[in-house]
């Protein structure tokens, strides 16, 4: 390495960027070898801040795009201006980027446009649906399009990057977040809901908010979670609601006035980390969380039409059920019902990776900068 410190610019917009690239921001901010600047375009704004604050994470530049009911046009617009800003004047070695955010390929572009090698963290993931889920199945695509370092989770992302033909180099690391998660659970975070007594009912976690589940698949969910509750009155659903009203308005509505419905603001990410330690079964339609619960024995039932975490299905670890209100009854009743069925999967071997991914990436970049 030369004497000089290589700069390495990291960015990020969103909550689920900000915890799978903590455990990176870390691992880089301990190696002498490097400057390391952390961009934030602020795509979501209260929750990356409290992710940042349970890691002790401080962002270098913050650009702040975030405006009311802005536009995928508008946010990749924003971040795409901002970050070549930042490029220019940083001119760093690499830059870093997770996911399939627009932040992360507006990243991806911007540094590509100044001849900046780009690594993409969480690499390969895959649906081979354009539209679903939408915009992340395309942005990833194209993120790949422009990385010089594919970080990939899994054996399957190897394989999907493999397949694509994509330019640079691709290597198996493990998954970031299984790093974040064991990182927060081992210091037992709580999880205080109001009126929800966690021993007096098995705790059903769910949460819902993607673009594809707004309007009629939604209501199937809601009226999955309805009938579930009728089936078992021991049970309790906790959901912490999104931000956005087009789904928080309707799980209001519908959900509210259940007395065994425990409806919630979005959870920082220790207390996320509590539900998921204290939850019995998670019903979600989050690709992270399809990663994190299996870490912590935690069925997932997945509130989806497809995945691009097909690893989980393969291991045991998850079940794709859908939207629709009789699927998600009958998948749920088999582990509520049936405890071998819930301890086969419980057991599962989680297939995202051991708690090392963020070393494996800065080792990777150690020897691709010399």
């Amino acid at each position: 390495m030369a004497d000089s410190p290589r700069r390495v610019c990291i960015t990020l917009g969103t909550r689920p960027e900000a915890i799978k690239l903590a455990p990176v921001i870390q691992a880089f901010q301990r190696d002498p070898q490097y400057d390391t600047r952390v961009i934030l375009t602020g795509q979501h704004r209260e929750m990356v801040d409290q992710v940042m604050a349970l890691f002790d994470l401080t962002a270098n530049e913050d650009l702040a795009i975030m405006q009311p009911q802005q536009t995928l046009t508008e946010i990749t617009c924003r971040s795409l201006q901002g970050l070549e800003t930042c490029f220019q004047r940083l001119q760093p070695d690499l830059v870093l980027v997770q996911g399939d955010t627009s932040t992360a390929f507006a990243a991806a572009l911007a540094a590509f446009y100044r001849k900046i090698p780009v690594g993409h963290v969480e690499a390969g993931l895959r649906t081979d649906d354009l539209f679903n889920p939408y915009p992340e199945e395309a942005n990833r695509r194209l993120i790949s399009q422009l990385t010089q370092l594919h970080f990939a989770p899994t054996q399957t992302a190897v394989k999907h990057l493999q397949r694509s033909g994509v330019v640079g180099q691709i290597h198996h690391t493990g998954n970031t977040v299984i790093d974040a998660l064991l990182t927060v659970a081992v210091r037992q975070p709580q999880c205080p809901i109001p009126g929800l007594d966690w021993s007096a009912h098995r705790v059903v976690l769910a949460t819902v908010h993607r673009r594809e589940n707004w309007g009629q698949p939604l209501q199937g969910i809601i009226q999955g979670f309805l009938s579930l509750l009728d089936k078992f009155p021991d049970t309790a659903l906790l959901l912490p609601l999104h931000r956005n009203p087009v789904v928080r308005e309707p799980l209001q509505a519908q959900l509210g006035s259940h007395p065994r419905v425990f409806l919630s603001e979005p959870l920082d990410y220790g207390e996320l980390v509590g539900a998921l330690q204290r939850c019995y079964l998670l019903l979600t339609d989050s690709g992270g969380l399809q990663e994190e619960a299996p870490g912590l024995g935690k069925p997932v039932l997945v509130l989806r039409q497809t995945t691009e975490r097909p690893e989980a299905m393969e291991a045991g670890t998850a079940r794709l059920v859908g939207t629709e209100a009789q699927s998600i009854v009958a998948a749920a009743s088999e582990l509520l019902g049936n405890p071998e069925a819930y301890e086969t999967m419980a057991q599962a071997i989680n297939p995202f990776g051991d708690g090392h991914a963020a070393q494996r990436i800065v080792e990777i970049v150690n020897r691709y900068l010399s």
